[in-house]
């Protein structure tokens, strides 16, 4: 019986873990898009007919850059914390967060490794597979999480432009234009979307797993009687 109540302890703490991982990814985007909104309305030139121009600039300039600086390190921070909590609810080694300076790559690492404690049906599930057949199925995850966050990223520009010519009156055309004279920096910012994603989608792999698990498992027992 405790060590019934010990596993059921660890299975609510490792959920929790992965609970809080998925919170502090979806911050993300939160801290960054706040970042970016202050340091918008931080303008440098607002020091213009004033006394010691020069200065106040500098200055205002500064803590425009600290701002988006700090809401990168903010964010940095997240990434670091839930790839943290990712490698404790697997019950392993803190050493590998050193994958997560590999971005999504290395997040793809961490959310494979196996896990070592009981745990829930996705885990039973691929400590089942053989060798050759858990490498197969990793791979293919890989790809298919990758081609989602694509179409993602993709669905999420359309979006975008359709926002931007119904908020300023432009065609989607023109708005295409626009993006386009700054290819650098919207290709930068999709690329950054996709990443994001695809730590998104490892992270909701296990829960939409056991999901439809458990329907699946309903709805053979609602036949059965």
């Amino acid at each position: 019986m405790a060590l019934r109540l010990t596993g059921y302890a660890t299975i609510r703490v490792m959920k929790k873990q992965m609970v809080v991982a998925l919170v502090l990814v979806l911050l993300i985007p939160v801290v960054m898009l706040l970042g970016g909104l202050v340091s918008n309305h931080i303008n440098p030139e607002a020091a213009a007919g004033h006394a010691n121009y020069g200065r106040n600039f500098h200055i205002l300039s500064m803590v425009k850059n600290l701002v988006l600086l700090a809401a990168a390190a903010l964010a940095g921070l997240l990434w670091l914390a839930a790839c943290f909590l990712v490698i404790r609810s697997k019950d392993r080694s803190w050493w590998w967060l050193a994958l997560a300076v590999l971005g999504p790559c290395g997040f793809a690492i961490l959310a494979t490794l196996n896990d070592r404690g009981e745990t829930d049906r996705y885990t039973r599930f691929v400590r089942k597979l053989n060798v050759w057949v858990r490498i197969g199925y990793e791979v293919s995850c890989f790809v298919v999480i990758w081609w989602l966050a694509f179409q993602g990223m993709a669905v999420l520009r359309y979006l975008i432009i359709w926002r931007e010519s119904v908020t300023s009156g432009m065609s989607t055309a023109q708005v295409v234009d626009m993006q386009n004279a700054s290819s650098g920096m919207w290709a930068f910012g999709e690329g950054l979307e996709v990443m994001y994603m695809v730590a998104l989608f490892y992270l909701l792999r296990p829960t939409v797993f056991n999901i439809a698990s458990r329907a699946t498992e309903s709805l053979a027992l609602r036949k059965a009687r």
